[in-house]
């Protein structure tokens, strides 16, 4: 069984395709191009697998490129992270990893190609001047007075700048485009600024450094890129991107397509505000698997074709992408249903003492890891006198339509026997903590005899089951937009206030002892309760067994002999 979407035609597909058609392309060149300074998200992770996937499905290329213009907030433990996140995702970029700071000498010699051409000027408004001067979107702004220097004074300038003559935040080098423009990006954007500030890769070799909207476009340019795809708040900033390449002598003039971001419900993905969760220990880490983010996802038990599928479902447009938490989920679970294998677990054990049970006697069964997967093989299912089962399975007072254990009833025991509940034991509280219970022997692998079973539960053997740390994860906001609630004041609320208390339990339980072995991100699916996976970074191969739980059971499970 697949899993595979089919491939959805799209505008961005549509755009591809008569490019090719016409001659306009004899080749795709996309590129993915994050900025190293933390974590990639789910956001990212949608954007990889357009940038990558067009890349892969019309036989083209995909360069990872690192958006490196930031040098305060940017590290190497970023860089590394977002190159193994791409990788897990199951893309290859083509050649090396790319970096802006690679092109940090063609972008200063179109800089002073755009001096020379009278095209750009160096500018002394410091930041507060420079927005008074900008006006807003009902008043035009007014030209600097340092616009109409020489084109030679200009020159020498920057290269001062660059030279380290001046303080940080004094001069800034500007373009000349129209102070009166409706879009304030085209009101004499900066494009170099100086910054004393060690960069991952240059060192301190540079003390000015380029602005993204003007790095973005050469380095798309200088690489070839054909279709620059990026999300709808960078649509005003096209014109600024179409202008610097236009104004310059480069021969290649990439195409700028705009689609929806992700928004997805009951998270969120500020690297701010995931930075806050991260430094402010609300969570773990950045892999903290209540995070949004790739590594999150991943050490909670996400496969990478769970998030390919729910890429393609959620699909790519102009209008907004709302999405809510439940599809990705439903995505990796359906992925895991039909690739995972299955076995048992007790997440909350209740001890069960079968009373006529006979060593020698009463038997066990071998189990498949997969009714639908023969070739995943089958394994014994051992039972002894002491056996665990779930503390939900069981109900003094049951309610209506219970088909689960009470006083004198009975259930099969998944792969075993039909048992019958006899007695009750409590603790001086009042707290059930034993069953003594008793098979009908005449049942392994067949139905009773006069009468219907419609109750099946799983458990296990207390012999032969082993403990581990099972990690109960749910969603870390109770609110489907924790950051976007505003009081009474009409302020935003506080999203940490919405943490909730929930997001994580964790329990001892019981599993079936093949889990004692495990490599760490082993997927199975605990049958009843939902799909697991063993922790990548505390699970220990016959040492210390610890589960996550990647996502929920649909209460689906059918009962079986």
């Amino acid at each position: 069984m697949s899993n595979e979407a089919p491939i959805v035609s799209n505008f961005i597909r549509s755009t591809i395709e008569s490019d090719l058609a016409s001659g306009k392309h004899a080749s795709i060149q996309t590129r993915f191009p994050p900025e190293p300074n933390g974590y990639l998200h789910v956001g990212h992770a949608k954007s990889i697998c357009l940038n990558f996937g067009v890349a892969q499905d019309y036989q083209g290329q995909c360069n990872l490129r690192m958006d490196d213009t930031n040098p305060e907030k940017e590290n190497e433990e970023f860089a590394q992270a977002i190159a193994s996140d791409v990788k897990w995702l199951g893309y290859e970029w083509a050649g090396e990893i790319r970096h802006a700071a690679d092109y940090f000498d063609q972008l200063y010699a179109y800089a002073e190609e755009l001096i020379q051409a009278g095209k750009a000027f160096v500018c002394e408004l410091n930041a507060e001047q420079m927005r008074e001067y900008r006006g807003n979107f009902e008043v035009p702004g007014k030209n600097s007075p340092f616009r109409d220097r020489a084109i030679e004074e200009n020159m020498d300038l920057f290269r001062r700048m660059k030279a380290g003559e001046f303080a940080d935040g004094s001069r800034t080098l500007r373009l000349k485009i129209d102070m009166a423009s409706p879009n304030l990006n085209m009101r004499d954007p900066v494009i170099y600024r100086i910054k004393r500030a060690h960069h991952i890769r240059t060192g301190d070799k540079w003390c000015i450094y380029p602005m993204y909207d003007y790095t973005h476009c050469i380095s798309d340019a200088l690489e070839g890129i054909t279709h620059s795809l990026c999300t709808l708040e960078f649509a005003d900033h096209r014109p600024l991107y179409d202008w610097v390449l236009d104004n310059i002598s480069i021969d290649c003039h990439p195409q700028q397509i705009e689609f929806s971001r992700l928004e997805l419900l009951y998270t969120m993905t500020s690297k701010r505000k995931l930075a806050a969760l991260v430094n402010e220990g609300l969570v773990s880490g950045w892999d903290d698997p209540r995070m949004p983010t790739v590594i999150g996802m991943r050490r909670r038990g996400y496969t990478p074709e769970g998030i390919k599928l729910f890429a393609q479902r959620v699909g790519v447009s102009k209008s907004e992408n709302v999405v809510d938490l439940s599809i990705l989920e439903g995505a990796v679970r359906e992925q895991l249903e039909s690739n995972c294998p299955r076995i048992m677990a007790v997440v909350r054990p209740l001890k069960v003492t079968l009373t006529n049970y006979e060593e020698g006697v009463t038997a066990s069964r071998a189990a498949p890891y997969h009714p639908q997967h023969p070739e995943f093989g089958e394994r014994n299912v051992p039972i002894s006198r002491e056996i665990w089962v779930e503390q939900d399975d069981f109900a003094e007072v049951p309610p209506a339509g219970w088909q689960r254990l009470t006083v004198g009833s009975e259930v099969r025991l998944r792969y075993s026997y039909v048992m019958k509940c006899d007695e009750v034991i409590k603790d001086a509280a009042g707290n059930v903590i034993e069953l003594k219970c008793s098979l009908d022997m005449a049942t392994l692998g067949q139905n009773p005899v006069g009468r219907k079973v419609k109750g099946v539960i799983h458990w296990l053997s207390a012999e032969h089951a082993v403990p581990a740390e099972v990690r109960l994860y749910d969603r870390l906001f109770t609110e489907a937009r924790p950051d976007a609630v505003r009081g009474a004041d009409g302020e935003y609320v506080d999203f940490r206030q919405f943490i909730s208390p929930e997001s994580l339990e964790v329990v001892t339980a019981y599993v079936e002892a093949v889990a004692r072995d495990l490599a760490p991100e082993t997927h199975y699916q605990f049958e009843r309760v939902g799909y697991f996976v063993t922790d990548r970074k505390d699970h220990i191969a016959g040492e210390k067994i610890v589960f996550n739980r990647a996502v929920t059971l649909k209460d689906t499970w059918k009962s079986a002999t």
